[in-house]
């Protein structure tokens, strides 16, 4: 499957620095910044800095240095927030891919949730 990045979405717009943002980290390849709908106490969306689209795209086309990148600022960010598991409550990642996983936003994205218990991932719906 090819993937077509559009550079129009909002977090394209957020790196090009076209929209504001609350960051929370930034390195080389990775964004971190609050949500502007917090759905929890700590809403944090981690974004890499490359042209990728789904969790898959980025697991599959992002060089070492850029999933290394994302995956560390993301642990750091849960232990600033005192919420990683081995001295917090934890918390809940989220990342919705295409069509059926609901994905709004164009451009690879984890959700951190926190700062409260959270409900069931998923309701069943017949």
């Amino acid at each position: 499957m090819a993937y077509t990045y559009d550079d129009q979405n909002i977090f394209a717009k957020i790196l090009r620095g076209e929209i504001p943002n609350t960051t929370v980290r930034e390195t080389e390849h990775t964004l971190a910044f609050r949500d502007i709908a917090p759905q929890a106490p700590e809403h944090i969306l981690v974004i890499p800095k490359g042209t990728y689209v789904t969790a898959d795209h980025f697991a599959t086309e992002a060089s070492d240095a850029e999933i290394a990148d994302f995956w560390r600022t993301l642990g750091e960010i849960t232990r600033e927030l005192g919420v990683a598991a081995d001295i917090g409550n934890g918390y809940r990642l989220i990342a919705n891919s295409g069509i059926d996983g609901v994905q709004d936003v164009p451009h690879f994205h984890m959700h951190i949730l926190a700062g409260r218990k959270l409900g069931p991932m998923l309701m069943r719906r017949d």
